[in-house]
């Protein structure tokens, strides 16, 4: 079996990636590098330099690899950061998305697996669930559904088959620590690695699920094995939802330090986001999830190895009004040393 990886040298997609060529996948690796990391591209696979955003390099590549299975797992998934790159988040998270769905159908395709977001739900009732009617509230969450929504149409019209799974702050080894603007546990590591306080959007009260890589990565490489996955949507991550100060506080510990936390003004988001997995459970299994101490301990011992991370503030901002001050700030003041850079 040939399978396409989009995004195989990021967090999710790396792992993907492995457990696919561990199932006997001869697998391509397609990423732009813009989250990802070259080393984290599994030995075995095949890797590809570029975007899904290309759409003359997403011809070339299934004309001459003939996949029968195309992940997709390439999106820049900065959910609070989209409301403020809206051409950005809609190129990369839809249209992009788009090249993939006309390639899969061109070439028949065996089954198109694509990783959404239970940002499509919106502030719905919790737990979210399956058959909750998404009401995205943000542009991510917006370029998730339409793509959700397309793949349904394409499969009703040319018999594309998919998965599509619904995952929800998932972290662990090969995160991205340097991105600011998204995984909160990358973020609190990076902070405490570099001797800073961890900040806070809001009192820290706001509840999520923490999903570890390994209870998430396997079902999605897997899937296309499970037949009766096929076009049906599943939640997958974790069950139990913990506050952010609860986060940070075991963060803290897994680096043997005691929590310094600096509140940020809150931001426009969902205040609990929990979902239901019965569906999952029912369809791929599950064995005994990795709790969240043991899951943060595994992933602080990587971080270590790597060290702490620096990102650049986002360069494509194209809304500021309303944005958060942190973020604000440190874009404002990088696109001014730019401009003295460029006027010498």
């Amino acid at each position: 079996m040939k399978s396409l990886v989009t995004g195989g040298a990021g967090f999710i997609g790396s792992h993907v990636a492995r457990h696919c060529l561990e199932m006997g996948h001869e697998v391509v690796v397609l990423d732009d590098l813009s989250g990802g990391f070259r080393d984290q591209v599994p030995a075995g696979a095949k890797f590809v330099e570029g975007s899904v955003t290309d759409e003359a390099l997403v011809t070339s590549l299934f004309a001459e690899h003939q996949f029968d299975y195309v992940y997709h797992l390439a999106a820049y998934a900065a959910e609070g950061l989209s409301h403020f790159i809206r051409r950005f988040n809609y190129r990369n998270n839809l249209i992009g998305s788009v090249n993939l769905i006309n390639e899969s159908v061109k070439h028949d395709v065996r089954c198109f697996v694509f990783t959404s977001s239970i940002a499509v739900y919106g502030a719905a009732q919790l737990p979210m669930d399956e058959e909750t009617v998404p009401q995205p509230e943000d542009p991510y969450g917006i370029a998730k559904y339409a793509v959700e929504m397309d793949l349904r149409a394409a499969h009703e019209m040319f018999g594309l088959n998919s998965v599509i799974f619904r995952p929800h702050n998932v972290y662990g080894e090969n995160q991205n620590i340097g991105d600011r603007y998204r995984n909160v546990i990358g973020i609190f590591m990076n902070q405490i690695m570099q001797g800073k306080p961890m900040t806070i959007f809001g009192d820290g009260t706001q509840t999520r699920a923490f999903s570890y890589i390994d209870d998430v990565a396997p079902p999605i490489a897997r899937c296309v094995e499970v037949p009766e996955a096929f076009n049906e949507v599943f939640n997958i991550g974790a069950d139990t939802p913990y506050s952010v100060n609860e986060l940070a506080e075991v963060t803290a510990q897994a680096f043997g330090v005691e929590p310094e936390i600096e509140y940020l003004p809150a931001r426009n988001e969902v205040l609990h986001a929990y979902a239901d997995h019965s569906k999952a459970r029912r369809v791929f299994g599950q064995g005994e999830p990795v709790a969240l101490e043991t899951g943060i301990r595994r992933m602080a011992e990587w971080a270590r190895t790597v060290g702490a991370r620096q990102s650049a503030p986002f360069g494509n901002v194209e809304v500021l009004k309303n944005m958060p001050p942190s973020w604000r700030a440190g874009i404002v003041a990088a696109t001014e040393e730019e401009s003295a850079t460029a006027h010498g």
